[in-house]
């Protein structure tokens, strides 16, 4: 009888799991800011998104995605990230950072070039408000 209780229980559930899915959106805000770092950043009218994931609930909150400039992307074409973090994760956001694969932006970066790459997005998400 208890197997027969556990598999009805079971066939009831929703299936879940089978199939590895990007999280829920935590905030889509969030999201788009380092969405307008990456286009702003890299100049490419043609950017198109992967998996994008946020972290409101961190110190600093920050969200991450995958892209490509390809016209037409095939779903191994999302390759390259991009990682932002800000002070806020509620507007006006405040970038701190932002990582491109491996190189990092941020007031602070050693590499004069790296600290000015990070005002120029720095003063274009500011110019959205």
């Amino acid at each position: 009888m208890r197997h027969v209780l556990l598999a009805t229980a079971l066939a009831t559930l929703p299936v879940t799991g089978l199939a590895a899915s990007p999280a829920a959106a935590q905030s889509p805000e969030l999201e788009q800011a380092c969405v307008t770092v990456a286009r702003n950043f890299l100049l490419s009218p043609n950017l198109k998104t992967g998996v994008v994931q946020s972290f409101p609930e961190l110190d600093p909150p920050g969200a991450r995605l995958t892209y490509s400039t390809r016209q037409n992307p095939d779903p191994t074409d999302f390759t390259d990230e991009i990682e932002c973090t800000f002070e806020s994760a509620t507007p006006p956001f405040g970038l701190t950072r932002f990582c491109v694969s491996e190189t990092c932006y941020s007031a602070t970066e050693e590499e004069p070039d790296n600290r000015r790459r990070f005002e120029e997005m720095k003063a274009l998400l500011a110019r959205q408000k």
